[in-house]
């Protein structure tokens, strides 16, 4: 079996992180709150700036890049000290375990990174991503949510606290 790798995006990886977000948005584009049109517009100091705003991380396969999200901290809801975003991986890709590797990578990292609750906004309909979720430990907190973003959209928080901690 290969062994998927997890790294860290810092602001020099900027179009890593771009072409991981825009194929997620062309082939995912309904599971998240960005705009294909908008985004694929960026330049390169918006990029960068979201490299700043978070850490990315990124799943690679035989040195691929097939996955990606990201972790920032942060005071949340239910106590979580970081929020986690823009999670994907590439539909050829799944079921391979680069989501848990994603997370292995965090818990790895919680203590000294301050990742020891974990939060995240799922759709409410997208019942796979919700169940993926909770094969990680992550459950359903609180009521609903209305997107800020997307007008009529609603999500779930979802929150895990990392086992390492």
């Amino acid at each position: 079996m290969q062994r998927i790798i997890v790294e860290e995006l810092r602001e020099d990886n900027w179009t890593r992180y771009r072409d991981l977000r825009i194929a997620a948005l062309e082939n995912d584009g309904e599971a998240f709150g960005g705009n294909l049109e908008a985004e694929r517009l960026f330049t390169e100091s918006q990029w960068r700036e979201k490299a700043r705003q978070y850490i990315g991380l990124a799943a690679l396969l035989d040195g691929i890049d097939i996955g990606v999200m990201t972790v920032e901290n942060l005071t949340g809801d239910f106590g979580a000290t970081c929020w986690v975003g823009s999670c994907w991986i590439n539909p050829e890709f799944r079921k391979l375990g680069a989501l848990r590797a994603l997370f292995d990578y965090v818990d790895q990292n919680a203590k000294a990174r301050d990742w020891a609750i974990q939060g995240l906004g799922v759709w409410v309909d997208n019942f796979d991503a919700i169940k993926a979720y909770e094969k990680l430990g992550f459950i359903q907190m609180g009521e609903k949510q209305e997107s800020s973003r997307k007008a009529g959209m609603y999500y779930q928080r979802m929150i895990r606290k990392s086992p390492n901690t």
